[in-house]
């Protein structure tokens, strides 16, 4: 039995979920009748990059107000993970090294904890 409370949660999954169809379908559906610029189309080619980059950055260094970033075991991480990437060119050992990499840091770090 739902109450009103899950109800209007569900109406904002439900509208909020509408809204961003229509964006990007009313985009797909008439975006050839609105040409991009030469220069716009060149600089969305880094929106993914930039996007990631906002992703990933706060999660591997977070800033704290008081002392500025914080050096983690993430961060360590991502570093062998980025050589690991530079010396195979593969996206599969770099995730995978990464991950080895946090876990057994981790795990070393447990026991002196």
């Amino acid at each position: 039995m739902m109450i009103a409370d899950d109800w209007y949660v569900f109406a904002a999954i439900v509208l909020l979920a509408l809204c961003s169809v229509i964006t990007r379908a009313g985009y797909l559906l008439v975006g050839h009748l609105l040409p991009l610029p030469d220069r716009v189309r060149s600089a969305l080619r880094y929106a993914p990059l930039a996007a990631l980059t906002a992703i990933i950055v706060p999660e591997i260094l977070p800033w704290n107000p008081q002392h500025g970033p914080i050096i983690d075991l993430k961060l360590v991480a991502a570093i062998v993970s980025i050589w690991v990437f530079q010396r195979t060119r593969s996206a599969l050992l770099l995730i995978v090294s990464g991950m080895l990499t946090l876990w057994l840091m981790r795990w070393i770090v447990s026991f002196f904890m």
